[in-house]
């Protein structure tokens, strides 16, 4: 497949993708204030993840895009006189409100199950700010075409234990009170994961492999459409 071709392909999927994203996140606004009050310290925190995850994937994508009308990958803005690729950017973005996202799942898992968060818990916060200190390193070089590696699989180790902590903990305590709603969100994070290590571990040898952020990003949606449904619209799965 051509590189061109691939690009344009995953730019196209990811308007898409933001378009449902948006949507959804104005829906849970809209439907926040009929929220019943005993589930509001939970609709609060999932509608801030999700206003989170469009912003950065917005950024992600329209800086791609831009690149793209500008002349391609390596078009550049100056920011303080120095230039920075319009991907990086958008890169960079994502990288920060992705590390956020799951800290405020993490949240809503407390408030959800009325659990202390105890040793594990702050680890995870622990593995956030790791990620979020990582990734100001100058070994990112944000710049460069390709990310340096191994540490751009080294970054990305956090981000693992952030996610995959925090679904287990979903799925742990879900599972104990019949929580269907959340027994799927646990899975579909467990999901999304399946198909974005991958994509972390081969990527720069097969390029190709990138094309796996497709449902790795699908699994994301449909932990919105459950939580919409769920908690802003109280049907029962």
């Amino acid at each position: 497949m051509p590189e061109n071709f691939r690009i344009w392909f995953e730019t196209i999927f990811n308007i898409l993708y933001l378009a449902s994203i948006w949507w959804l996140t104005y829906a849970m606004y809209k439907k926040l204030p009929n929220v019943d009050e005993k589930q509001k310290p939970v609709a609060r925190p999932i509608l801030a993840a999700f206003a989170l995850l469009a912003l950065g994937d917005s950024g992600h994508v329209g800086f791609r895009v831009l690149a793209l009308i500008m002349g391609g990958q390596e078009s550049t803005v100056s920011i303080a006189g120095t230039p920075i690729r319009w991907i990086s950017l958008g890169t960079l973005a994502t990288t920060a409100t992705v590390t956020i996202f799951y800290v405020l799942v993490l949240i809503i898992w407390k408030k959800r199950f009325n659990k202390e968060y105890g040793w594990f818990g702050i680890f995870l916060f622990f593995t956030a700010i790791v990620r979020m200190v990582m990734t100001m390193l100058p070994i990112n070089d944000w710049n460069a075409s390709m990310p340096a590696q191994p540490w751009a699989t080294y970054r990305n180790i956090p981000l693992m234990i952030q996610g995959l902590g925090v679904a287990y903990l979903i799925l742990r305590d879900a599972k104990a009170e019949k929580d269907k709603a959340f027994i799927q969100i646990g899975y579909m994070i467990l999901v999304s994961y399946a198909f974005f290590i991958p994509v972390i571990l081969f990527v720069q040898k097969m390029p190709l492999i990138g094309m796996l952020m497709i449902p790795k990003t699908l699994a994301y949606v449909a932990i919105a459409v459950i939580a919409y449904k769920n908690i802003f619209v109280g049907e029962k799965v």
